[in-house]
């Protein structure tokens, strides 16, 4: 997030869970926070741990907050439809086809009360789109994007990456929308270092519904997960042991193809190596502030759509501890080599340039 603009705002966060703990250690001392969950209890603890933050009974009173932040399981629908009646600001975590449409769906209200809601705001959908679109630009025409991700964040994310993987995917495809079960469509994905290679899966993803409608040209989108034998033979099955309280580090990849000015064909591959809580809490918080200043559009927006400040919102993410990394293709010995001549890699990303080049063997 840019550093000190104006006077700090109130950012309500609505569940206090792994995700929703993350973005508001990123928000808090920039805005002023105010917390809601079912557990009094686990938002009190989280309250404690923030600068300036103060725990609320109901959602109705967030209505005095420029942006609130859904991070909870479950539904968003009618919280979202009270928020932007109210005049606020929302920024919506949810994943799953259904419920991402029907949120999108609040378009009209939102305008009509001159507010914005984010539909996606998390690794996948979110982080996904905001790399799709930065690497569609490259290119002179992008007609195909993929997705693949791994890990999970909280409880509640692994209970919806199970499910996922047992209902039907779809996907876009030459201009028609395709459906295929869950669990099939196997493909070898190559993640950024440390996570290396999984195989990955179709499942009921939101990011053909988000990417197609933040660039309608591209004709072919897909979307994937990592997924064991296990996941996958017992995906129809309740889960059969609790939900880990966190994973480990997750991944996010994401390709388009297209042609370049010249013609050629080009790949152009980018993704991260974090924990999901982590680069979900980055990207909600990167959303949440842009909204809080003013920088987001009126209506229902989703990552990647042209009409965002995508640069910015990377950068914002960036700053909020996730390294973004891009395949180049160059063999290992040249790439050890130009990471002696590199700067470090710690170091701010410059203005213009949100991810910066890392390299891996193919």
């Amino acid at each position: 997030m840019t550093a000190g603009d104006e006077t700090p705002t109130s950012v309500g966060i609505v569940g206090v869970g792994v995700v929703g703990r993350r973005c508001a250690r990123l928000l808090d001392g920039r805005h002023r926070l105010m917390l809601h969950d079912r557990r009094d209890e686990a938002a009190q603890a989280a309250a404690g741990v923030l600068r300036d933050a103060r725990v609320v009974a109901d959602v109705a009173d967030l209505a005095s907050c420029a942006t609130v932040v859904l991070a909870h399981p479950g539904e968003h629908v009618d919280v979202a439809d009270q928020l932007l009646r109210l005049g606020v600001h929302v920024v919506s975590l949810a994943g799953s086809v259904g419920r991402v449409q029907a949120l999108l769906d609040l378009d009209d209200v939102a305008r009509q009360h001159g507010t914005g809601i984010v539909v996606g705001a998390a690794m996948s959908p979110g982080l996904s789109g905001l790399l799709a679109r930065w690497l569609a630009s490259e290119l002179a025409t992008c007609d195909e994007i993929h997705v693949a991700t791994h890990g999970t964040a909280g409880p509640s994310c692994a209970r919806e990456h199970h499910r996922a993987l047992g209902s039907s995917a779809t996907g876009w495809h030459d201009g028609t929308w395709i459906e295929r079960r869950g669990g099939s469509g196997r493909e070898l994905c190559w993640f950024p270092e440390p996570v290396g290679a999984y195989d990955c899966y179709r499942a009921d993803l939101a990011e053909p519904t988000t990417l197609h409608r933040a660039l309608p040209n591209v004709t072919r989108i897909s979307a994937r997960v990592s997924a064991t034998r296990r996941d996958r033979f017992t995906s129809w099955l309740p889960m059969l042991t609790p939900p880990h309280r966190e994973g480990g580090v997750g991944a996010l990849r994401v390709e388009a193809r297209g042609a370049r000015a010249d013609g050629g064909r080009a790949t152009l591959i980018a993704g991260i190596a974090e924990r999901v809580g982590t680069a979900s809490g980055a990207t909600a918080a990167a959303f949440a502030d842009a909204a809080a200043r003013g920088r987001l559009p009126r209506g229902a927006a989703v990552a990647g759509d042209a009409a965002l400040p995508t640069v910015e919102l990377l950068q914002s993410v960036a700053e909020g501890g996730v390294r973004m990394q891009r395949f180049t293709g160059v063999p290992e010995s040249l790439a050890r080599q130009e990471d002696r001549d590199a700067p470090p890699a710690d170091r701010p990303l410059p203005k213009g340039s949100p991810a910066p080049r890392a390299t891996r063997r193919p």
